[in-house]
């Protein structure tokens, strides 16, 4: 009987198998089929991308290396494959295989008859490799003769389960026949004697650093030969657990990402790094030997870059890992220049609140441009350095400053520990209110307990000085109008009676003591000790009764 010749029992078996293709939805045959078909279509696919990979980047040594033959040689091979890849998709697709089911068939014994042709070539090859002094050349063609080993056993493993089992025929015993390699190359096996190992080359390291998750040595392999070959630094992963490792434990540019691997997948991966904030920002391309689009388009919505079917084209592959990279590094300036712009805003914000107080501030970045505010009764203290003059003339202007600015710091923070705001210094002057901007009841008794703190913090920084430097104080209760006048460089400040009495309070004191107005006193007088005074000429107010504050609460 001829090779092409059908019986009457195959043709009802391939009555039976389009049958089974041809069944309703509900059946559960269809999903069977379909997913055999894919196993199929997959694992037939990882071989013939391992042979093309493999062949082409020979084929460029060989190029390198002036060696037309090899060359040549190489070329074929890879055109052979591409050729069977074709061959694999048009045949099993559901439609064709619905209508021409024989052609599984006729794709079973290309493969066979292909494996056996690739087996061949490598047989010469590799001695040609060892007259021309190209060892180079061996660890890459045992790698092809192993994938076309496999291609021939997944072949007849794979493509056999399309047919009824027990079916012998001599057309099925000579495939039973052929479904072990066969050929020169394994009849001398001390052909390859080294075990394959990957080649780091001699890659530059100012590329990106590029994570290789595949659970398939040889795609591993292929990808990174591809990778160092740019420039670029590779780290691999065997399966999706060792991958969120290597991503937690070092910092990568991109992860090349398969999508079927054992434990953790590549779907569970990517899912993974997108709600982890530090590694959602790097960018994944998905790789995968299914025809499976709606798991493509899934990890795209998932948040993949970009995605790769197996085999791949190598200028695919720089194009799309160019364009991964491109994007990431846009994304990544434009995260610095954001981290820029909100640090300039933190630092914007504090030189704001050293100016005004937060809830001022807040209302003028919210638009309004004028404001001033009324409050009813708020108490003003103002402060400076009785003998600091002559203090100056004493001393350098960077000794001057260094200490002012030493002694306001503590004035600043003791104030912010009574919860009062300060307004102002000029020269050795020194302003602070309670009260406002947010309304306070017991502002009076802040600014006493401010006072006295400011005293004794005064003492005890001079207290072993050769300059006899007191602090005056006056205090002052009442009613102000506060708001903010300037527009380029604007301040807080306040007006009114309660501001020009709180300092004369302070100009007619007497230096080291606390002296407050009658109004402050009558918010005081049952919780501190106090000594009248009588002022007589007060500049703009005439003759006034003004309290000594002899010390801290006695109660």
């Amino acid at each position: 009987m001829s090779f092409w010749l059908v019986t009457q029992e195959q043709e009802l078996l391939f009555q039976t198998f389009r049958e089974h293709l041809r069944m309703p939805d509900s059946s559960p045959h269809p999903t069977s089929v379909s997913n055999r078909v894919a196993k199929a279509k997959h694992d037939l696919r990882n071989p013939l991308g391992e042979i093309i990979g493999f062949s082409e980047i020979l084929r460029e040594e060989a190029v390198d290396l002036a060696n037309p033959e090899m060359q040549a040689a190489f070329a074929s091979l890879c055109t052979e494959a591409h050729t069977l890849l074709k061959q694999l998709d048009e045949t099993l697709e559901i439609e064709n295989l619905n209508q021409n089911p024989l052609s599984v068939e006729s794709l079973q014994k290309a493969f066979l008859n292909s494996a056996d042709r690739t087996n061949a070539t490598i047989y010469e090859l590799t001695a040609l490799c060892r007259e021309s002094s190209t060892p180079q050349f061996l660890d890459d063609l045992a790698r092809i003769a192993a994938a076309a080993c496999c291609m021939s056993e997944q072949a007849s493993l794979l493509l056999g389960e399309f047919y009824q089992a027990g079916l012998n025929t001599p057309d099925q015993e000579h495939l039973a026949h052929r479904s072990a390699p066969v050929g020169p190359i394994h009849s001398n096996p001390n052909l390859f004697t080294r075990p394959p190992t990957p080649r780091t080359g001699n890659a530059p390291s100012t590329g990106a650093k590029i994570l290789v998750a595949d659970d398939n040595e040889a795609n591993r392999e292929l990808i990174t030969r591809r990778l160092l070959r740019n420039g670029h630094v590779v780290a691999h992963a065997s399966d999706g657990e060792l991958a969120l490792e290597q991503l937690r434990k070092d910092p990568f540019d991109l992860v090349l990402l398969d999508v079927l691997m054992p434990k953790v997948t590549g779907h569970q991966v990517l899912a993974a790094m997108k709600t982890d904030p530090v590694l959602r920002h790097i960018p994944v391309i998905m790789i995968t030997g299914l025809d499976d689009m709606d798991s493509l388009i899934s990890c795209i919505e998932c948040g993949a870059e970009d995605y790769l079917t197996k085999p791949f084209d190598p200028v695919l592959l720089n194009a799309r890992i160019g364009s991964s990279l491109e994007k990431k590094r846009l994304r990544d300036t434009e995260r610095d220049l954001l981290n820029q712009v909100r640090q300039a805003q933190e630092k914007s914000e504090a030189l704001l609140l050293n100016i005004l107080p937060r809830s001022i501030a807040d209302r003028l970045k919210a638009g309004e441009s004028t404001i001033v505010d009324t409050f009813p009764s708020v108490t003003v203290l103002f402060a400076d350095l009785a003998g600091f003059t002559e203090l100056s003339t004493r001393i350098s202007g960077a000794e001057l400053v260094l200490l002012l600015n030493e002694l306001f710091t503590t004035f600043d923070l003791l104030a912010q520990e009574q919860g009062l705001e300060k307004i102002k210094t000029i020269g050795d002057a020194y302003m602070v209110v309670g009260g406002l901007p947010v309304p306070r009841t017991d502002h009076a008794h802040a600014m006493a307990e401010l006072a006295l703190n400011m005293v004794a913090a005064v003492n005890e920084k001079f207290a072993d000085s050769r300059f006899p430097i007191r602090i005056r104080i006056g205090i002052s209760s009442g009613p102000v109008v506060a708001g903010v006048i300037g527009r380029n460089k604007f301040s807080y400040d306040l007006w009114g009676d309660t501001v020009n009495t709180a300092s004369r309070m302070e100009s007619y004191g007497e230096a080291g003591t606390i002296q407050v107005s009658n109004e402050t006193y009558k918010l005081l007088a049952q919780d501190y000790p106090f000594t009248p005074r009588n002022l007589t000429q007060v500049k703009g107010k005439g003759d006034l009764t003004a309290w000594r504050l002899n010390g801290p609460r006695t109660n």
